[in-house]
């Protein structure tokens, strides 16, 4: 009786902290994880998961969404060339340069910064293809990844339904942004960053990474507590943390979708 009470006991624990939960499905050996929310209980990466409200951002015209670096910023692309940029090995990335803007094309690969950084508000600005093809997640699909770790999804969420933990602006496979401020395909659009890094001890994280996010000038999370990694395990799963440097690269993705970006700088900030 003393086990069965101690095991009970454990999974309210796991229940109550929001934690994901794991089972292995009965074919493939396939892992499926889940997560307690406000709004029940619900895979990683699933399709039932309501959506969270649609609203329009307060911009009038695409060329609003362009943040001046301040005079502190580390300026990583100001759209004269990729000279602060490599590929995931270090050599000279094959995304393209267009006119103020880098793009990805197919097979080019992730492109990161050669500066790394911790803690620190990032300031992307993105557009994805104005001509619409695919669906879901493979529609105008990219990446924004801190530390080259935890990542900001980037898609067009505009009229394109998908998993709520994998749209536009969500921590991807960990948190739903409170609202969808997308714009339309083709349109520039806009993340504010403020990112403090998690801390490890040995091979333990003892402070998790947090998140607050503006898309378009809207607050999409808000403080929000990572509570693991962002790395696709499967249809259902998601990575954990897994401990590394206190520096990373500012990393984007290649997802085989010809998305541009603009404009990105840094200023480092405090533990």
């Amino acid at each position: 009786m003393r086990t069965v009470l101690i095991c009970v006991a454990a999974c309210v624990l796991v229940i109550l902290a929001g934690c994901a939960t794991t089972e292995q499905a009965a074919q493939k050996g396939e892992i499926r994880q889940y997560v307690d929310a406000d709004n029940g209980r619900w895979l990683i990466h699933d399709m039932n998961r309501p959506a969270p409200a649609v609203v329009k951002p307060g911009f009038e015209s695409t060329q609003d969404v362009a943040g001046k670096a301040p005079s502190d910023a580390v300026v990583l692309f100001d759209g004269t060339g990729l000279s602060e940029w490599t590929d995931t090995k270090g050599g000279k990335s094959k995304w393209i340069m267009g006119d103020g803007y880098m793009e990805c094309v197919k097979g080019s690969g992730y492109i990161q910064s050669r500066r790394e950084f911790g803690s620190c508000q990032l300031h992307v600005e993105f557009a994805t293809p104005s001509r619409v093809q695919g669906s879901s997640q493979g529609r105008g699909n990219s990446g924004v990844f801190l530390m080259g770790q935890y990542e900001v999804q980037v898609l067009d969420s505009y009229n394109n339904r998908t998993y709520a933990d994998g749209q536009c602006s969500a921590l991807y496979g960990r948190a739903v942004p409170l609202v969808n401020s997308s714009r339309e395909p083709g349109e520039w659009q806009s993340y504010d960053i403020i990112f403090h890094r998690p801390v490890f001890k040995g091979d333990k994280v003892v402070k998790k990474a947090t998140f607050t996010v503006f898309h378009n000038g809207v607050l999409v999370h808000d403080h929000v507590l990572l509570t693991g990694g962002t790395g696709w395990k499967g249809p259902h799963a998601i990575s954990d943390y897994v401990p590394h440097e206190d520096t990373g690269p500012i990393s984007l993705q290649d997802h085989g979708n010809p998305v541009r970006y603009r404009n990105i700088w840094v200023r480092e900030l405090a533990d």
